[in-house]
Formats: C-alpha cells, sequence, structure tokens
C-alpha cells in the first residue's frame, strides 16, 4: 500500500489498514467498470459517500457508527477492485469468503462489530441499490423502466444528479466523511484531521 503497510491478503490484519490508503484506492476504482459518460469515472469512493447518504435518508437519526459502515460498506474494494455481482457469484463461495474476511478485518481496524446486523445491513443494501438506480440513468445508459425492475426505485423524497469527480476530489471528501463520523464516533479526536496515527 501507499502508505507502506503489507497486507497479507489471505489473513488482514486490523492493523494493516489505513483510511488513506482506503480512500485514494476507492477513488481511483471506476464503478460500472468505467463504462460511464462523463469525463471522470464515477469512483467506488464517491459512490460510498452517496450511499452513506442515503443510509441516513432512509433512516434518519441513523446512529454515526451505522453512517461509518455504510461509508465502508465497499472498503475492500481498495484492495480487490470492483467485481460486478454476477461475476462475484460465478466464483463463488471462495470469493465471497475471502471478500469477508477483507470486510471483518475493516470493520474491527474502525472500531465497528465484524458483522453488521441483518437490519443495518438491509438499510446499506437498500441505499446502495438506491445509488446504483441513479447511476445506472444518468451514468450507465439504462431506461428508467429497466433500472426500477433491476434496482427498485428510490427512497421517496431523495433525488440526485450525479457529477462524477476527480479522483483527487473523491477521495478528498470520502476522506472528510470518514473524519467527521470518526469523530461522531469516538475513534477520532474532534482536533484529529483524517490521519489516524
Amino acid at each position: 500500500m501507499l502508505s507502506g503497510r503489507r497486507l497479507d491478503l489471505l489473513d488482514p490484519s486490523p492493523f494493516d489498514i489505513e483510511i488513506e490508503d482506503i480512500a485514494h484506492g476507492l477513488a481511483r476504482v471506476a464503478r460500472w467498470n468505467g463504462q460511464t459518460i462523463g469525463e471522470h469515472a464515477f469512483s467506488v469512493a464517491q459512490h460510498s459517500c452517496v450511499v452513506e447518504e442515503i443510509a441516513a435518508h432512509i433512516q434518519p437519526g441513523l446512529d454515526p457508527k451505522w453512517r461509518l459502515a455504510a461509508l465502508l460498506h465497499d472498503a475492500s474494494e481498495y484492495v480487490i477492485g470492483d467485481m460486478i455481482s454476477p461475476f462475484k457469484s460465478a466464483l463463488g463461495m471462495n470469493y465471497k469468503a475471502f471478500e469477508a474476511r477483507l470486510e471483518h478485518a475493516i470493520h474491527v481496524r474502525f472500531g465497528l462489530p465484524p458483522k453488521s446486523p441483518v437490519a443495518i445491513k438491509t438499510l446499506i443494501k437498500k441505499a446502495d441499490r438506491a445509488c446504483a438506480f441513479f447511476e445506472a440513468t444518468q451514468l450507465a445508459g439504462f431506461g428508467r423502466t429497466e433500472s426500477l425492475k433491476l434496482f427498485g426505485a428510490p427512497p421517496p423524497g431523495y433525488d440526485l444528479v450525479i457529477d462524477p469527480l476527480p479522483a483527487a476530489v473523491a477521495q478528498a471528501r470520502y476522506l472528510e466523511r470518514y473524519r467527521v463520523l470518526g469523530q461522531a464516533v469516538g475513534i477520532l479526536a474532534p482536533t484529529d484531521a483524517w490521519h489516524t496515527e
């Protein structure tokens, strides 16, 4: 990793995971494998910020630790990239187990339970699908009818106009959301910048 950490992918340690590495990687991983319109790819970092926002819209008053879980919901992709769901399924349980080990290490690193409660996982999935609806219709060439069939309707009262950001801007926004949520959860002091050292 750019931080100098060495991450064992088969046995990831929470001690080898840094938010700077996650933000840097996710800002450079393109959703839809980059098959989107616009000058910039829609990054997983920007997607993650939107999913956190949608989760809080769906469930007002959502505890900051679960908002942090929403922000980190795709954090494993900083190492393994953004793989489309049908391909993940085709790879089978070994891939899912690998991804789960990395997700557990990330959660532990940032003070979250290794596994989120079912209700939180369901909420984050709903927010993730809502974001995918907007991405599909605005960036990936899907019609509204097709997107509704694939992803369902976005939550009532929530609308989004997507403007894909340059990688450096997406990275900075992701780190800023982490800083705000980390302070709210108590894993960062109020005077801390986004650095976790």
